[in-house]
C-alpha cells in the first residue's frame, strides 16, 4: 500500500544513480522470512511509495539509517548521501537485476494459486484460504530436452494470526463450507500428494512444443528468441492489436475484434505469466520496463504477498465488482467492493513473487474486511534457470 503525504523527491544525481544500483548487487542484510502462510497484517503496514537508499562511509543501508560512528581520527563524521529512487524507479532498478541474471539447462516454475472466503461464525468473523493448489513444471532450455507437469491440492487454513484465533474460537474446523459462484463448496485441511501429468510419469520426452501462459503456440526457442526492447514487447503482448490477433488469429474477415482492449488488470496478469516463462533474463526485464509504462498501471512502492515476502509493486487502476442475488447466496456475499491487481518484484533479482487482487474499498463479500486484503493470487514459491533436472519440493509452503 502507498503511504500518503510525502513528498515529491528531487532527481538524483547521475553518480548517486550509479551508487543506488551498486547497492542492489549487495546481499540482503536480513535474514529472508520463513515461507510460511498468513498475511500477518503486512499487507495494511506496507511502506511508502518512496525507497529511501541511503550510503555512507562504504555501508549501505536499504530502508534505513546508515550506522553512525566516526573514523578513528577524531574529525567529523561525514554525513550520509541519500539516494530517493520513486517508486518506478525502484521497479526500474528491479528490472536491471533480472536482466543479470544467471541461465542454465532448465527453467523451474513453483507457483501457489489461491481464493479468499469469508467465514461467519456467531464467534466472529475471520478469512480462509480455500481452491488452493500448488502447480510446479520444468521445460528444458531447448525443445527435446523434456518437461515436467505437477501438481497438488493445498489444504485450506486461516489467512493471519488473528484469523487463527478466531478459527480455533469457532472449534478448529477441519473443513470449511463457502458459497463459491453459484453454489456451496467445502474445502478441507487435508493436502494432496504430488500428481504427474503426461507421458512418462509427468515428463514429456520432447518438451519444449509450447502450451506456455501467455505465448500460445510458442516453443522455448520462440521464448529465446523474443525481443528486449519494451517498445517491441507492448507491441507484441499488450497493444490492442496483439489482442485483436488473438481474438482473431486467422484474419477471418468480419471476425475483427477492434475496439478490444486490455484491461490494466489483465496485462499485469499477463506479464505475470510471460515473466515466469522460460524467457531470456533481457526479455524478462523488457517486460517489466513495458508494463510500467503502461497506462492505467502505477508503481506503488513497497508491498507484501501471501508468503509474506516483500518486493517493489505495480497496480492498476481499482474497479468496481457488484455481486447481486442472481445465481442465489448469502444475502451477506451481496454488494459492491473495489480492487486493484498487483505485480510484486524481488527488488534484488527482478523475480516475479505474485499477482494478487488487492480490496481498496471494502463492500459485499469482503465488507468486514480492511484495504489491502488479498483476495486472489497466484504466487510464485520459487522459479529460474538451474542446470540440473528440477524437482518439485516435498515440504509445504507454510507451516
Amino acid at each position: 500500500m502507498v503511504r500518503e503525504g510525502y513528498p515529491e523527491p528531487a532527481p538524483p544525481t547521475a553518480r548517486a544513480v550509479a551508487r543506488a544500483k551498486a547497492l542492489l548487487d549487495e546481499p540482503p542484510r536480513r535474514s529472508p522470512a520463513r515461507l510460511r502462510w498468513g498475511l500477518t497484517g503486512a499487507l495494511a503496514a506496507a511502506a511508502a511509495a518512496t525507497v529511501a537508499i541511503t550510503l555512507a562511509g562504504g555501508n549501505t543501508v536499504v530502508g534505513g539509517n546508515a550506522p553512525g560512528g566516526g573514523n578513528g581520527g577524531g574529525n567529523a563524521v561525514a554525513q550520509p548521501e541519500t539516494v530517493n529512487l520513486d517508486a518506478k524507479g525502484a521497479i526500474l532498478a528491479a528490472a536491471e537485476k533480472a536482466e543479470r541474471q544467471p541461465t542454465g539447462n532448465y527453467w523451474y516454475v513453483d507457483q501457489i494459486d489461491g481464493q479468499s472466503y469469508i467465514m461467519r461464525p456467531k464467534t466472529g468473523t475471520y478469512a480462509i484460504t480455500g481452491a488452493h493448489s500448488e502447480m510446479f513444471s520444468w521445460w528444458g532450455a531447448k525443445s527435446g530436452m523434456g518437461e515436467g507437469h505437477y501438481g497438488r491440492d493445498l489444504p485450506a487454513h486461516p489467512l493471519t494470526a488473528q484469523d487463527a484465533a478466531l478459527w480455533s474460537k469457532d472449534g478448529s474446523p477441519s473443513s470449511f463450507r463457502v458459497w463459491s459462484g453459484d453454489h456451496y463448496y467445502t474445502y478441507t485441511a487435508k493436502v494432496q500428494k504430488w500428481q504427474m501429468d503426461g507421458p512418462e510419469r509427468g515428463t514429456d520426452p520432447r518438451g519444449g512444443g509450447g502450451g506456455f501462459v501467455g505465448a500460445p503456440g510458442m516453443s522455448v526457442e520462440d521464448l529465446q528468441n523474443l525481443p528486449a526492447d519494451p517498445a517491441k514487447l507492448a507491441e507484441r503482448f499488450l497493444s490492442d492489436k496483439a489482442v485483436a490477433k488473438r481474438m482473431n488469429p486467422k484474419g477471418i474477415a468480419g471476425g475483427s475484434r477492434e475496439g478490444m482492449r486490455l484491461p490494466p488488470s489483465v496485462k499485469i496478469s499477463l506479464v505475470g505469466a510471460l515473466a515466469v516463462n522460460p524467457v531470456p533474463p533481457k526479455v524478462r526485464a523488457g517486460l517489466m520496463r513495458a508494463l510500467a509504462d503502461q497506462p492505467g498501471i502505477h508503481a506503488i512502492g513497497r508491498d507484501t504477498d501471501p508468503l509474506e515476502r516483500e518486493g517493489v509493486a505495480l497496480a492498476s487502476d481499482d474497479r468496481a465488482t457488484t455481486v447481486t442475488g442472481e445465481y442465489g447466496g448469502p444475502k451477506a456475499e451481496r454488494g459492491t467492493y473495489r480492487s486493484r491487481t498487483v505485480i510484486i518484484f524481488d527488488e534484488r533479482t527482478g523475480a516475479a513473487l505474485s499477482v494478487q487482487d488487492e480490496l481498496t474499498k471494502p463492500g459485499g463479500p469482503y465488507s468486514e474486511m480492511k484495504p489491502g486484503f488479498v483476495i486472489n493470487y497466484i504466487a510464485y514459491r520459487s522459479a529460474g534457470w538451474t542446470d540440473a533436472r528440477p524437482k518439485p519440493p516435498a515440504e509445504l509452503p507454510f507451516s
